[in-house]
């Protein structure tokens, strides 16, 4: 039987301390890190960029199925992605729990190797946060900070009419990844006995439960002198973060269906399930690629990437939001993306 410590025996600060001791700072910014009442920080004539994300159990993930090591790595994740999507690197994250009386110390143990291993791959401080007792259930909420350059942060309204349309990676595998699990957990609750089959579907599940940030993207950017016109992570689905860049630039796009990156073993996992890959990658979400805009005279740069898709074009607001199928039909491009509030899918 596995050792369980009880939280309660370590008290607050000697818990925060428990699960802290081994994190080393990373980033000369850190001035003040975990273990005042407020940690310090300077970026030294840098700009400031922050971001908070809320993983609430239940609803933005379950835990029969989510290892908490991987969850402690993916909060750090969807976090620094956000800071990456207004091309910053990111540099402190404040983390807060609220946790009920059945997790253990070797529980949050496990959650916090996971914190751990994320900041080590994305050269983060852990520099505070908070712990609480909550009623049921496992709530994260994590923020995080970075820097950039006074005149290198990329919001999501700068596209210009004829700028191209480009995505990092390929999309739809978390989706499909998560559809796997919800299935294989149906399977289980009605009968114990059945192991689950993943046989294949490692790289949909992994995209799910441990995605990565594409840091290696804004690494690119900086090497090849270019700096997008409009950025946005995709963590709601590909149509969703097109709209919102067409939105708040006030533009229309037309969209490629063809140029849409997906990869095979997200294809043959979509087809298992009778599902359309273009609506996985649509609509699914949870990939954190980068999509982004470009001028056209930045093509160059980026036409030999190989994890960079020009995926279709911006153009006037009259002009609509559309999407031409492989077929050559042309579509109006809608949001259907994850919502939180309904729990309407990935």
């Amino acid at each position: 039987m596995e050792e369980r410590t009880e939280i309660a025996s370590l008290g607050e600060f000697g818990l925060i301390e428990h699960l802290t001791k081994n994190f080393e700072i990373q980033n000369a910014s850190t001035i003040v890190p975990v273990g005042d009442d407020a940690a310090v920080i300077d970026h030294y004539g840098k700009q400031t960029v922050l971001t908070n994300d809320l993983l609430i159990e239940g609803v933005h993930f379950d835990l029969m199925y989510t290892p908490l090591k991987h969850l402690g790595y993916k909060t750090v994740v969807v976090n620094v992605s956000d800071i990456y999507a207004m091309n910053a690197t990111p540099t402190q994250i404040l983390l807060g729990l609220g946790f009920s009386n059945r997790f253990s110390v070797e529980a949050l143990d496990e959650f916090y190797a996971g914190v751990h291993a994320a900041c080590d791959e994305y050269g983060v401080d852990l520099i505070g946060g908070d712990t609480s007792t909550s009623q049921k259930g496992f709530i994260i909420s994590c923020t995080a900070v970075g820097e950039v350059a006074p005149d290198k942060y990329v919001r999501r309204n700068g596209a210009k009419k004829g700028d191209l349309l480009c995505v990092s990676g390929d999309l739809g595998a978390a989706f499909l990844g998560l559809t796997l699990l919800e299935r294989e957990k149906r399977i289980f609750l009605e009968n114990p006995q059945v192991q689950p089959d993943l046989e294949g579907e490692k790289y949909t599940v992994g995209r799910l439960l441990k995605p990565e940030a594409r840091k290696d993207i804004i690494r690119f950017f900086e090497e090849a002198e270019l700096t997008p016109t409009a950025m946005i992570d995709v963590s709601d689905g590909l149509s969703s973060e097109i709209l919102h860049i067409c939105k708040q630039s006030n533009l229309g796009c037309v969209l490629y269906e063809e140029k849409i990156p997906i990869a095979e073993e997200t294809r043959e996992a979509a087809f298992k399930f009778n599902l359309d890959p273009t609506t996985c990658a649509l609509s699914g979400g949870e990939d954190y690629e980068l999509l982004f805009t470009i001028s056209q005279s930045d093509y160059d740069k980026v036409k030999e990437h190989p994890q960079i898709s020009v995926v279709g074009f911006l153009n006037e607001a009259e002009e609509g939001r559309i999407i031409y199928t492989k077929g050559g039909t042309k579509h109006a491009l809608t949001a259907q993306g994850w919502n939180a509030f309904n729990k309407g899918g990935a």
